[in-house]
């Protein structure tokens, strides 16, 4: 089967192909932009298809990261993933973001033992999840103050942008480690969970991790200006 995936949960717009008989990723792109992710997603898209030599009514299935992250940025992602799978026939995998950085750590052999992702949630706070050392969650998906969860981190490696912006909470950040989501590896731990039958344990795609309520909101206290 073919699969694509995509995320726009971190500053990274990112999607690729992988064929899951085989393994092999046939195409894969990332852009860094945190502003511009409803312009360069279905391009993105596009690329990686034309790349793999993929017509879109051949890919059987879609993983796409529901975050955490940003409301704006990863509901892209989201109604695109919905659209497709509509469109198309074929069901949709949600991942959690944390998940797919996660494992692109433990391909790429930036961590070995028990780990911590952390993305950038902004509001000077980070989105965080503990794994252990076959890569398994086992903490969070949770957004905090990395002061108040140093203790929880302690002594342990950690990869992703969040890490890398507060090395006071986490002096064990990789350096070299993948700062942003990659679909790539996105596509690999959703390929491993619908091979292991596994997948209904995945995240819904119809329900982000947000984490917290958006920045913008309706004003409480705003005049009317209509006539009464």
């Amino acid at each position: 089967m073919l699969l694509l995936a995509f995320d726009t949960a971190t500053p990274a717009v990112t999607a690729a192909v992988l064929d899951t008989g085989t393994g092999e990723v046939l195409a894969s792109a990332d852009q860094i932009d945190a502003r511009r992710h409803g312009e360069l997603l279905l391009p993105t898209i596009d690329a990686v298809l034309r790349e793999a030599g993929v017509a879109k009514e051949r890919v059987g299935g879609i993983a796409v990261g529901v975050g955490p992250g940003p409301y704006t940025g990863l509901r892209v992602g989201l109604a695109t993933a919905a659209a497709l799978g509509h469109a198309l026939g074929i069901p949709v995998h949600g991942v959690c973001t944390l998940d797919g950085i996660a494992r692109a750590a433990r391909d790429t052999g930036a961590v070995s033992g028990p780990f911590v992702v952390a993305t950038d949630a902004r509001r000077k706070e980070v989105y965080w999840a503990r794994y252990d050392a076959d890569g398994v969650r086992v903490e969070g998906p949770a957004v905090d103050r990395p002061a108040d969860i140093a203790e929880k981190v302690a002594g342990l490696p950690s990869v992703g942008a969040g890490a890398l912006l507060y090395p006071e909470t986490f002096p064990g950040a990789v350096q070299d480690g993948p700062a942003h989501q990659s679909a790539a590896a996105l596509a690999a731990f959703a390929a491993d969970a619908v091979a292991a039958g596994t997948s209904a344990e995945l995240p819904s795609p119809s329900t982000p991790l947000y984490l917290r309520r958006p920045d913008a909101e309706v004003p409480k206290n705003y005049k009317t200006v209509l006539p009464a």
